[in-house]
């Protein structure tokens, strides 16, 4: 099973790759489109700011190459934000597999800080990813802006109002939280998009 992590100027995806490898797995960080296709999955995280990975990714194809997948894709943080249709950070047209815009958070009081930071809460879990994992399960947050409740919300979290900790449509999908970074919780998550994987490739649509 070959897993590809995309490389593009989003942040340091060193904690990606470790996580994988704790699961018996040696990904390839890859910005090669062919590469990207003939992975039997693809994750595609990141830290970083919206415009400026958007510029990359069109600048060497990548929008397009990340649109026209059609293995398993596991978006994680901006990962998530780049996939949908649009970001307030920096007036950002984005990916467009999830019909939806990323808003920042505004603070209510004074004790909201932004970006939200440290562990939170999933609830209403619905996806596979969320096989073995209990309701209100810790995971870890880092951000400033985030997807709003929608069709394709497959966990919420709360942070000043609810918000979309997760995603799903068709082969993408995509969380806010790191995963890599979530202990025993975030390990299983990986695991089960990783058994996503293995059975898609082995049972390939015809």
């Amino acid at each position: 099973m070959e897993i590809a992590v995309v490389k593009y100027n989003a942040g340091n995806v060193c904690s990606v790759l470790n996580a994988l490898r704790r699961l018996g797995v040696e990904p390839i960080l890859t910005d090669d489109a062919t590469a990207l296709r003939s992975a039997d999955g693809v994750l595609f995280p990141g830290q970083g700011e919206a415009r400026g990975a958007m510029t990359y990714l069109r600048a060497h194809g990548l929008d397009y190459v990340i649109r026209n997948l059609r293995q398993p894709v596991l978006g994680i943080c901006i990962g998530q934000q780049l996939l949908c249709r649009h970001s307030e950070e920096g007036d950002t047209d984005c990916l467009g597999i999830f019909d939806v815009d990323v808003k920042r958070f505004i603070p209510r009081e004074h004790s909201d800080k932004i970006p939200s930071m440290g562990w939170n809460r999933l609830h209403g879990l619905s996806s596979p990813l969320y096989d073995g994992i209990e309701e209100g399960s810790h995971v870890y947050f880092v951000h400033s802006y985030y997807v709003p409740l929608c069709p394709w919300t497959t966990a919420t979290a709360d942070y000043i109002h609810p918000y979309s900790a997760s995603l799903h449509s068709g082969n993408f999908h995509a969380t806010q939280y790191h995963p890599e970074k979530s202990g025993r919780v975030g390990e299983l998550i990986l695991h089960n998009f990783l058994d996503m994987v293995r059975h898609e490739s082995s049972n390939p649509l015809i």
